[in-house]
């Protein structure tokens, strides 16, 4: 009977005694197990909680994305969604500050109980990762193994619950990345959608203008250094190869010259046209929200990668540069991952090319972006 529900007391809905048993590590209870250990063990058990929101709000965002249509309505919930996983992810860096008040040799007195476990080994950190859409060629490996999954098997070799989270992640459908870029690839450019006639056209007109102008600006700007510094020869070699060198990149990046199949890089080049096209835009009414998603995604990521470079460094303070617990290069593995993995590389890739917008290609049926267009 509904007269008979128990009443609902803080303890009981937030688990405290469960969760406050949780802190021995291997030991029975708590009893001989140091204050740093149980802070140890406190801060990244903290972390596995926070991931459990991050890969909550990643999942409400990709799930509005993989709409055929993607109402307004819904841009909003998105957009605060990889807000919230940018402020989650810093949360969870500051908690390396607690760490550093940890000496070296008071982490040293129970380190060795940890092999070889390693922070590798969390599947909640992959979890996040596939639903990004981290693909397998962009992973930095921990050692030797074939595949990150490796790492994720119990001692006996039998699968742990991490790896079978991990796997179903894999198995359930598109990253957020793949939604996303399915939306922003949709994106009018000059008023012309995918489907519009002579929407190919279009775009290359709209490549085509805007390099034009970027090796204008690039000119100047390169005439302008050589002749307001006092360099060497070799020096001004050095940097006209610079300037031609990031021209050339751009050239390559626009007509996705690195990619074969015709007609993945037909999408691709529309794909890192339309993020082009908004990310010069920001002033048009229509191109407001996706604007303010490419920000949040830059946002989530780079708030990723700021965590994991505060966590190489807190590592390398307490510890150095000694081989890591799990096997892997220790500092040497949490930089890498830091420096080289990238989600959104389209959207990285735009901010380099962006340009003054009093400079920038005029934007052609301006009235298709007002409030008020059909």
């Amino acid at each position: 009977m509904a007269g008979d529900k128990r009443p609902c007391m803080y303890w009981d809905y937030i688990k405290i005694e469960e969760l406050l048993s949780l802190q021995s590590g291997q030991a029975a209870d708590e009893t001989g197990v140091s204050n740093d250990e149980v802070r140890f063990i406190v801060v990244h058990q903290i972390d596995e909680l926070w991931m459990k929101l991050i890969l909550r709000e990643l999942e409400e965002a990709r799930n509005l994305f993989r709409l055929d249509y993607v109402p307004e309505s819904s841009l909003a919930s998105a957009s605060a969604a990889l807000r919230r996983v940018a402020q989650i992810f810093e949360l969870a860096g500051n908690h390396f500050k607690l760490m550093e008040t940890m000496r070296t040799q008071d982490y040293l007195r129970f380190r060795d109980k940890l092999f070889p476990a390693s922070g590798f080994q969390s599947g909640q950190m992959r979890e996040i990762e596939i639903l990004l859409g981290l693909t397998v060629d962009k992973r930095v490996p921990l050692g030797e193994e074939e595949s990150f999954e490796a790492a994720l098997y119990e001692a006996d070799g039998s699968p742990s619950k991490s790896l079978e989270r991990v796997s179903k992640r894999r198995a359930e459908g598109p990253s957020l990345k793949e939604v996303v870029y399915r939306w922003l690839y949709r994106t009018p450019i000059h008023g012309s959608s995918p489907s519009s006639p002579g929407d190919d056209g279009v775009v290359t007109g709209f490549v085509a203008d805007f390099l034009e102008r970027l090796e204008a600006g690039q000119k100047k700007r390169m005439s302008d250094s050589l002749e307001s510094q006092a360099l060497t020869e070799g020096d001004q070699d050095r940097l006209r190869g610079r300037y031609e060198a990031e021209l050339v990149s751009a050239r390559k990046f626009l007509e996705a010259k690195e990619i074969e199949d015709p007609d993945k890089a037909h999408r691709t080049r529309r794909l890192r046209a339309a993020i082009l096209f908004i990310d010069s835009n920001r002033q048009l009414p229509l191109l407001s929200w996706p604007c303010e998603i490419v920000d949040d995604l830059i946002a989530a990521e780079q708030s990723m990668l700021i965590f994991r470079q505060r966590h190489a460094r807190m590592v390398e303070r307490v510890i150095g540069r000694r081989v890591g617990t799990g096997g892997s290069a220790g500092v040497e593995y949490l930089d890498r991952t830091a420096l080289e993995l990238r989600v959104f590389e389209e959207i990285w890739a735009t901010r380099t090319m962006l340009m003054n917008p009093d400079h920038a290609p005029p934007v052609q049926k301006a009235e298709y972006y007002g409030l008020n267009s059909g």
